[in-house]
């Protein structure tokens, strides 16, 4: 079935007056620069809210983190320096800290392990370990 301009659209119910889906994109300031393109500015001529954000900084990841934790009901889950290095890592988004985080998370549990250190972190997204090379016999 081939979708016409005029079939009622599945985001809205009544000329945009109610909305029965809600989308969110979300990315870079590139998106808001390719919306403005000729073919995509009906799109984005129907987005309603932007929110623009900066990066973050290092003690608010920190004490994002340290919220979620406590929340979950473990505030000593992470060691000081995991915390401090996954803060480091993501680089002001939130976003990323808390993928990595729940990415520690789900290899902890693997590995059965009580609390996630640093060392965890270096295993999983540390460099490549190099075989080590074998002296020959001259």
């Amino acid at each position: 079935m081939r979708w016409s301009a005029s079939r009622p659209k599945l985001s809205s119910a009544r000329f945009d007056s109610q909305s029965l889906l809600s989308v969110i994109l979300a990315g870079d300031a590139r998106r808001t620069e390719k919306l403005r393109r000729e073919e995509l500015v009906p799109l984005g001529s129907r987005i309603w809210t932007r929110l623009h954000t900066e990066s973050t900084s290092r003690d608010e990841l920190l004490g994002c983190l340290e919220h979620l934790m406590t929340e979950a009901g473990n505030a000593g889950l992470m060691t000081t320096g995991l915390c401090q290095t996954l803060c480091d890592h993501a680089m002001g988004n939130y976003r990323v800290l808390t993928q990595t985080a729940a990415e520690l998370l789900a290899a902890a549990a693997q590995r059965q392990l009580d609390q996630l250190d640093e060392k965890l972190f270096l295993e999983l997204y540390g460099p490549p370990q190099q075989p080590a090379r074998r002296k020959t016999a001259r």
